[in-house]
């Protein structure tokens, strides 16, 4: 080897020692030196036709535990860029894990909170991200949240990891963080919400009209005055006048938005529902208002599975009208084939006729789609705030199995299904639209077995004036001769359809829906999401936002769907606002409600807060159950966070979230003295217990066995045509010729029976996204061992639940967990194993939400 090439390889030589020096120390100065090295992924999800974000998102941390003198936050690192994608597809969902490395100054600490900016031109929703520090500290961060580009939004998102502090215990670092992200989602109360907005804020309900369609679409403003209260909405600063076109794109804030797959899940159940409307080769359903001539006739909507393809009709120009055009691709493969008959509800299903017996019309009062109503009748005759009954006590002494009338009344086994007074300032104006109206109350007696007997019927209905107001009371007692019978079955009928619209527009949607809207917005406004409160709540809070929205849009609205099928008709939901009247937030605790319908005794000594009178009462039995089981979940969820009254008093979050509740979110209750003032530990657990409950157990409890029941108008009609025919009159003729026809007769008509049916099937199905009581979306929703603790122990009682309601169902001695329909209760059977249920319609399961 010459010289030359002997200097080159001792140069080579050195070259190399001095790069793995370099190297070595490189190594050492990525966890002790100047490039401290965080490392990280982050999972995103985007529709499978768009590219991800990549190197166009870019993310920074700041600093928990070190602050920033400058800013008075903690120190932020500089920018690293999303890099090595990796992508897998589920369903309609593409799902990409990209990495991350952060280079920080020493001295750093520990990651409290990222932001992250998107750069592209398209949207993500980023599901959640980790961040592991050199000592193999591994932070997580619970995001699930769409990113809109910063072209439309202007700044970064803020994430906070999924460790939660009360206000006084948040580190200094973040303290200015938590401060302005929750300022950020106040915003100004101006201007019309765009998409990207993350802006919580309240309105009145002043967008149910539609002036520009005439004189008869004008609806009253709900909310804002003293003769019409109601729950605030979500603002969207939209004109409040429509322009008579139907549209799915309603603003909500985006992370309370319906995932596009949930959305296209719920737009394809609901052209499946109503293809009999959108096939003008369905010949199951003529287009008019024709009655229909049997029960076969009836019978004939339902089948089993049969099919016909909906590609060459019109319905896919239909379906653009009212679909964004993101998730219409997404369901034309529901229009391709769909079932032109609805599936078999399950009252006909073992008994096509078992609906027609006193003892189901008894039992649907306490194990149906409304359990809610009955009472215990303390005192007689029945009295309501405007009226005392017609119905007379020899009416119904001699049918109390053996007891006289004092030892029913004393032994509390007389009960009453009260819709009458409410319903008398509303009666004419409904009569004048075309229906044959009627205000209700039905007395039934407690048998030994613990079955429901009717006793009588009181109807009250616009006619010759023999009470108040031109109205006319007729008393109906049960029969068993064939024509008295058959004017039982009509009186029953009315009794059905008021309970119908009392269960739509006040168990269900007021009592859910409505009522839980303020606390969300609250929620998101005062509560910062470190807090903790904010983590237990925020699963019971999803999609309920974006439904309500939706319903305001297609269901409650001036001509919407329960317009065309409810008997209160364009009055619907002016008479849900008298209703709101009565509302108490206090009495929707179950032990309470239970308590003043005098259902239950008050016992402080026992857990669940009240005893049964009876057991064989499923909604209450089961629902004392679940109830005690969440009330367990949240007591041990404080205790963790709050350690006496002291810390619930001074918790400025809470306070601020409970003022806002009760001065604006229900402002036009704010002088009630029922609210509770917030100051003590038993005050959060329970305002928290009874709103989980309302969201998740009572919604389900009203919601899901909607088909199983009122899928099948002759069980539960949502009108009337007619009246019960008095004797002497052309009606009563009329009726003597066929009472089955004159009863059919007084169904809704066909069109009105069948879009009353798809409304049923639409609500009434689970999706394949739901997440049940006792389940969370990710098992790293906190870090917080203690709390994952207590949240198992919480899923187990459920379980425990499961096997105890099947008992009881195959309980031969609890006869109203089943009935003459053999309809087993399932309503508050929870469904919270780790198994994934199936979608559809399957009348059990509690899911976390008001979610559809």
């Amino acid at each position: 080897m010459d010289s030359h090439h002997h200097l080159c390889y001792k140069r080579q030589e050195c070259f190399n020692a001095i790069r793995n020096k370099i190297s070595d120390c490189n190594s050492l100065q990525d966890r002790h030196g100047s490039r401290y090295l965080i490392n990280g992924k982050v999972v995103i999800e985007h529709s499978p036709g768009l590219s991800g974000p990549g190197k166009s998102a870019t993310v920074q941390v700041y600093s928990s535990t070190v602050i920033d003198p400058n800013t008075r936050k903690g120190k932020l690192s500089g920018k690293a860029c999303l890099k090595k994608g990796k992508s897998s597809k589920k369903d309609s969902t593409k799902t990409t894990v990209y990495k991350i490395k952060l280079h920080v100054e020493p001295g750093f600490g520990n990651p409290g909170a990222f932001l992250i900016e998107n750069n592209h031109k398209h949207r993500f929703f980023l599901q959640s991200a980790t961040l592991v520090t050199p000592e193999n500290k591994v932070i997580h961060f619970d995001c699930r949240s769409w990113v809109y580009p910063i072209k439309d939004t202007n700044t970064s998102r803020l994430f906070f990891s999924n460790t939660c502090y009360l206000p006084s215990k948040t580190p200094a670092c973040l303290v200015e963080l938590r401060k302005e992200e929750l300022e950020s989602l106040r915003g100004d109360g101006t201007g019309e919400r765009k998409e990207w907005d993350r802006i919580y804020d309240y309105d009145v309900y002043d967008d149910l009209g539609n002036p520009e369609k005439g004189p008869d679409h004008v609806r009253p403003v709900l909310g804002g005055s003293r003769s019409r209260p109601y729950p605030r909405r979500g603002r969207t600063g939209r004109p409040a006048t429509k322009n008579g076109t139907i549209s799915l794109d309603t603003y909500v804030p985006p992370d309370e938005r319906c995932s596009p797959k949930k959305l296209s899940e719920f737009i394809a159940n609901a052209i499946q529902a109503t293809a009999h409307f959108l096939l003008p080769e369905a010949k199951s359903l003529p287009r008019d208002s024709s009655s229909f001539e049997s029960f076969g006739d009836i019978r004939d909507l339902y089948s089993n599975n049969r099919r016909q393809a909906m590609r060459g009709t019109s319905v896919t120009e239909k379906v653009k009208k009212f679909v964004p055009a993101q998730l219409f691709k997404d369901v034309t493969h529901v229009i391709e084939e769909v079932d032109i008959k609805f599936p078999l509800p399950q009252i006909i299903r073992a008994n096509q006729f078992a609906w027609k017996l006193d003892e189901e019309f008894g039992r649907q009062m306490l194990a149906g789609t409304n359990p809610t109503r009955i009472h215990c009748l303390r005192e007689f005759p029945p009295r309501g705030t405007l009226t005392e009954s017609y119905i007379e006590q020899s009416d119904i002494e001699h049918n109390l199995d053996g007891l006289s009338f004092e030892q029913a009344m004393k032994q509390w086994r007389i009960y009453v299904l009260d819709h009458h007074d409410y319903l008398l300032p509303f009666l004419r104006k409904m009569y004048s639209e075309g229906v044959c109206p009627c205000a209700s109350r039905t007395l039934l007696f407690l048998r030994n077995d613990a079955t429901l007997k009717p006793l009588a019927i009181e109807l009250t209905y616009p006619g010759s004036s023999n009470n108040v107001d031109g109205m006319k009371t007729m008393v109906f007692l049960p029969e068993k001769e064939d024509i008295p019978q058959a004017l039982w079955q009509l009186a029953k009928a009315h009794v059905a359809a008021n309970d119908s619209a009392y269960h739509q527009l006040i168990s269900h949607w007021l009592h859910t829906h409505a009522v839980v809207e303020p606390f969300i917005i609250a929620t998101r406004r005062q509560l910062s999401v470190m807090h903790p409160i904010h983590r237990l709540l925020d699963p019971y809070f999803k999609d309920t936002m974006h439904i309500n929205a939706l319903a305001r849009t297609v269901l409650i609205n001036a001509g919407g769907i329960l317009e065309k099928t409810l008997f209160t008709g364009k009055f619907s939901m002016e008479l849900s606002s008298e209703l709101y009247k009565q509302w108490r937030f206090d009495e929707q605790a179950l032990p309470s409600d239970l308590i003043k319908r005098c259902m239950a005794l008050e016992e402080s000594e026992n857990p669940r807060g009240a005893h049964m009178l009876f057991q064989d009462y499923p909604y209450g039995l089961d629902g004392l159950d679940i109830w005690l089981a969440i009330q367990t979940w949240v007591g041990d969820f404080c205790d963790i966070f709050h350690e006496d009254d002291a810390s619930v008093k001074s918790d400025t979050e809470i306070q601020a979230w409970w003022s806002e509740i009760r001065n604006v979110g229900h402002g036009d209750k704010r002088k009630e003295k029922w609210w509770c003032q917030m100051t003590t530990k038993a005050d959060l657990k329970r305002t928290l217990t009874t709103l989980v409950w309302i969201a998740s157990a009572l919604h389900a409890s009203v919601n899901f066995g909607q088909y199983s029941y009122a899928g099948y108008p002759p069980n539960r009609p949502s009108r009337c045509r007619k009246f019960v025919p008095e004797e002497g009159t052309m009606e009563f003729a009329e009726f003597l010729k066929d009472p089955d026809k004159y009863f059919l007769n007084m169904l809704p008509d066909r069109f009105e029976a069948s879009l009353g049916i798809a409304l049923m099937e639409v609500l009434s199905r689970h999706t394949s996204e739901e997440v049940y009581l006792g389940q969370r979306a990710t098992s790293e929703w906190i870090d917080n061992e203690q709390v994952k603790q207590r949240f198992e122990k919480f899923n187990k009682s459920l379980r425990e639940m499961e096997k105890q309601i099947m008992e009881r169902n195959g309980d031969p001695e609890l006869m109203n967990r089943r009935g003459p329909a053999k309809v087993p209760y399932k309503l508050l059977y929870p469904d919270a194993t780790k198994v994934e249920t199936p979608a559809g319609i399957t009348a059990k399961g509690i899911p976390n939400s008001v979610s559809i």
